[in-house]
């Protein structure tokens, strides 16, 4: 009778070990064969201006899951997004099973001011995308903004709603026209000045900045090297070529 037992034993044992090992081999290989068809051997980062392509990759890909095209398509498609400052959406785009494209939305903006150590950056509508204790190279910090509350996500209440105008035409004719501009100062009158490297530029008060702009870059080329710390603008006609300055003595 105990043999007997012992045989229906292990008979019952070894079913139960080839109905796992069936299992297991049915969902296995399967499994095995979605892991390495769709493994990630190339991305390529498109729309990135403030981010190396490898600094994207490295945010976007953090764990081994991330490394299935189809698994990371997925998650980025209907999960998730990635956590990047100045980065507004990131797609994920399926090329092939072992390609992806990772296309950057990023935040546009316009400008920052300072305030109790951090450059808070807004966009061109005044609302607030970003706090950073990093500066920006190519966003001017703009002096000059008295502003009663700052809340991240929210506009920037400022004196004068209209100076937000005043950036925007600023920020776009510097960007049109190559400038490298440190700082946008609006004194009392909401006069314009920028601050150039080591020369102030002084615009005045227009209705557009067109002009004196489209030639500043000539002139601060000019201007390099010959003392001169500040260039008068307020009058300047396109074309001229004369602005009165100041040169350091």
């Amino acid at each position: 009778m105990r043999m007997n037992r012992l045989r229906n034993s292990n008979s019952v044992r070894k079913r139960i070990c080839r109905k796992i090992l069936a299992v297991l081999l049915i969902i296995g290989i399967p499994a095995v064969m979605f892991l390495f068809t769709f493994t990630i051997k190339k991305v390529e980062v498109v729309g990135a201006d403030r981010y190396t392509d490898k600094q994207i990759k490295n945010s976007v890909l953090q764990t081994r899951p991330d490394y299935n095209s189809i698994y990371l398509y997925l998650k980025y498609k209907f999960f998730t997004t990635a956590q990047i400052p100045f980065v507004e959406k990131i797609d994920v785009e399926l090329v092939n099973n072992h390609k992806v494209t990772i296309n950057v939305y990023e935040k546009i903006v316009a400008g920052c001011v300072e305030f109790m150590g951090e450059y808070l950056y807004f966009d061109k509508d005044g609302i607030i995308v970003e706090s950073s204790p990093k500066k920006i190279e190519d966003v001017p910090i703009i002096n000059g903004l008295q502003f009663s509350k700052i809340i991240l996500h929210e506009k920037l209440n400022v004196q004068k709603n209209e100076l937000f105008d005043v950036i925007i035409n600023l920020t776009k004719l510097i960007n049109k026209y190559e400038l490298i501009v440190n700082t946008i100062n609006f004194d009392s009158n909401y006069e314009v000045t920028l601050v150039c490297g080591d020369i102030n530029v002084l615009l005045g008060k227009k209705n557009t900045y067109d002009e004196p702009l489209s030639d500043l870059k000539n002139i601060l080329e000019k201007a390099e090297g010959t003392g001169v710390y500040e260039l008068d603008m307020r009058d300047y006609e396109k074309g001229s070529g004369y602005v009165p300055g100041k040169i350091k003595k």
